[in-house]
């Protein structure tokens, strides 16, 4: 490892430890969600079972249009993942993501679709799943090894086509995510590039610091992924991040770096920094911009 990206590592870990305010949670029962909020719509627990070595079994929340139960329509499915120190609870309770999509779609902003919420923390095995427990900063920055993204689209986007009414064509399918959460949205989308029209990178991790296990092959040989991924550019490939976010030198670069290849994407530079008040602001400029 170089000097300059160590520098960068040890730097970036203590901007991410002290940006965390969130505790570990470690219980029995699964987090809940903060229900101060009537939702226009449906939310729905969805509980899955797992491919790969680790939990037996995950939880992801699902949002459905108001009338989905009364009708035969098949929806556009956007899948919103979360970053480190977060879970499947987090874009509902922090990032007031429910209230959002119910004002956009209200007032004709957002077509109607299907929001999926999924756990993509690593976990080791059960016991340290602890029913979709938070994970500390560190921790969560350390333990990608590439299970969670390779086993995406088989244990998450199959059972979402399996069980609601969904429309299962790349143009018809997004994937976002803040953080660490984006680094994921990142390397699925170009790992599977006829799976989603639709990119968005909120505050992304660029470079990961993967831990080795079978699947950690999954992070490597990202520009080749990429220049088939771009051969048939997406609808939307979306970059955001605020100035002062320690991430944003690495999220210039890679910008440059889209530039420099014509890889057709979108950058939006704002202002602060690694925080829900951008990431809120994100996923709303993001959603408004879907089918279109």
């Amino acid at each position: 490892m170089s000097n300059q990206r160590l520098i960068h590592l040890l730097v970036t870990i203590l901007l991410f430890c002290a940006c965390s305010t969130q505790k570990n949670i470690v219980s029995n029962d699964y987090p809940k969600v903060d229900k101060e909020y009537s939702y226009q719509g449906i939310l729905e627990e969805c509980i899955y079972e797992c491919s790969v070595q680790g939990p037996k079994e995950r939880r992801m929340f699902v949002y459905l249009p108001q009338e989905y139960y009364l009708c035969n329509e098949r929806y556009p499915v956007f899948y919103l993942l979360h970053g480190a120190r977060g879970n499947e609870t987090s874009w509902i309770n922090k990032g007031k993501l429910i209230e959002n999509i119910d004002s956009l779609t209200s007032n004709g902003l957002m077509k109607k679709c299907i929001i999926v919420l999924p756990n993509t923390n690593q976990h080791e095995d059960d016991e340290d799943y602890g029913k979709s427990r938070i994970k500390g900063a560190v921790e969560s920055f350390f333990e990608n090894d590439g299970r969670v993204e390779y086993s995406f689209i088989n244990d998450v986007v199959k059972k979402i086509d399996n069980t609601y009414r969904t429309i299962p064509e790349k143009n018809s399918r997004a994937i976002a995510g803040l953080s660490i959460g984006a680094l994921q949205s990142l390397h699925i989308s170009a790992t599977h590039p006829d799976i989603f029209g639709y990119i968005g990178l909120f505050s992304p991790m660029v470079t990961p610091f993967v831990k080795h296990s079978e699947h950690s092959s999954f992070f490597k040989k990202l520009k080749k992924k990429q220049r088939i991924q771009f051969a048939t550019p997406p609808e939307l490939y979306w970059i955001m991040i605020g100035k002062t976010d320690f991430f944003y030198p690495r999220i210039r670069s890679y910008h440059k770096y889209l530039e420099r290849n014509g890889y057709k994407h979108e950058y939006y530079v704002s202002s602060g920094g690694h925080q829900w008040y951008n990431w809120e602001d994100y996923s709303i400029m993001f959603m408004k911009r879907l089918w279109k």
